[in-house]
């Protein structure tokens, strides 16, 4: 069995560059077999260094002398069957995790893995393949394991015609008028937990107080200006909305009329609490209540502030006092003021609020 080859110094040059910088496993091989064969050692000596078997030695032996390199370095074959035809079932997969659930094939599972996907693989159309080769097509197939978003899966009837409502007021807000984007946020010693740079294989550790102390901020966002008034409270009800309110008659005492647009909260709203219509049968001159569509806080501007201040902020935090937490998200909020209003919804309307700024006008 014993033989070798003839390499002439072009030949050598470029199968030692496969064998050192290629990234195919079977071509780096193949070269290290025809160099070895080149330099007159035995089958014995490469099978052993190269822990393959002397049938694969004489079969690219035999391609090298019948064919030279182009037979040897030709595409790599893959084990198994042909990717061309696994391609569908990859397909079958990216539209089972897209448009079906495991309960919909009967396991008791409220999310996809690739167990399970394999599993349902074999039940339906016996295919057998392993979690980690549904892992492998999932990522050629351009999908990827992150944490999703959620979304309110209902719709406000009436969703078109209290936003029109609502552009109407801002687009032709009267100078001794002033329109606000009113919303609450709660503040917690335990933190929110998000993303953070570590050691790889190490999981860093965010220390918590265990005993959970909770603030909450009632907040709003001047419609022309961006600027933010807060009222700090103990709990989310309709005591903190009405201190909110008389902070704003202080705040904007130089207007005639305060338009706050909230959401449709039940301490917001007059007719179902009886403190806030108590509050307003009193300072209705001066205070207007406007609410946006149900279950749509894509329509708050405000909650992208909210959104901000969680993520800068409130995110891994290390405050075990509740007084240092609140104390630092009011500073960040005073350093980012103002605010600008974000989203689509408005956008129209926040370029002429700001072109009728430049030349003194007002909306």
């Amino acid at each position: 069995m014993d033989g070798s080859i003839v390499l002439d110094d072009s030949r050598s040059k470029l199968l030692l560059e496969i064998y050192r910088k290629g990234t195919d496993p079977q071509l780096r091989l193949r070269a290290h077999i025809l160099l070895l064969l080149s330099m007159g050692q035995s089958w014995v000596t490469i099978s052993t260094v190269l822990f393959c078997s002397t049938a694969t030695i004489a079969r690219w032996k035999s391609r090298y002398e019948q064919g030279g390199l182009e037979a040897v370095l030709g595409p790599a074959r893959r084990r198994g069957r042909r990717p061309q035809l696994w391609a569908g079932w990859a397909t079958v997969m990216v539209r089972w995790v897209r448009n079906l659930y495991p309960i919909d094939f009967g396991y008791v599972r409220s999310r996809w893995c690739c167990a399970t996907l394999a599993l349902v693989l074999w039940d339906v159309h016996r295919v057998n393949v392993c979690a980690e080769t549904v892992r492998r097509w999932l990522r050629q197939e351009q999908m990827v394991w992150r944490r999703p978003r959620p979304v309110l899966d209902r719709k406000d009837p009436n969703y078109r015609r209290k936003l029109r409502k609502i552009r109407l007021l801002l687009g032709n807000l009267p100078a001794g008028e002033i329109a606000v984007f009113q919303d609450e946020v709660d503040i917690n010693t335990n933190p929110k937990i998000g993303c953070m740079w570590m050691p790889k294989g190490q999981q860093a550790e965010v220390p918590t107080p265990g005993d959970n102390t909770k603030r909450y901020l009632a907040g709003s966002m001047d419609w022309r200006t961006g600027r933010l008034v807060v009222t700090e409270g103990g709990r989310r009800d309709a005591e903190l909305f009405i201190a909110h309110l008389d902070e704003l008659r202080r705040r904007y005492r130089a207007y005639r009329k305060i338009h706050v647009i909230c959401d449709n909260a039940r301490f917001h709203q007059p007719q179902r609490c009886r403190k806030v219509q108590e509050y307003l049968r009193k300072w209705a001159h001066r205070i207007q209540l406007h609410y946006l569509p149900k279950y749509a806080p894509e329509t708050n501007p405000i909650e992208r502030v909210w959104w901000h201040l969680h993520n800068e902020v409130t995110r891994n935090h290390r405050c075990f006092d509740i007084g240092q937490l609140v104390q630092m998200v009011m500073r960040w909020l005073e350093e980012r003021a103002p605010f600008r209003i974000e989203g689509h919804l408005y956008s129209l309307l926040s370029v002429r609020r700001d072109s009728l700024s430049v030349f003194g006008g007002v909306i």
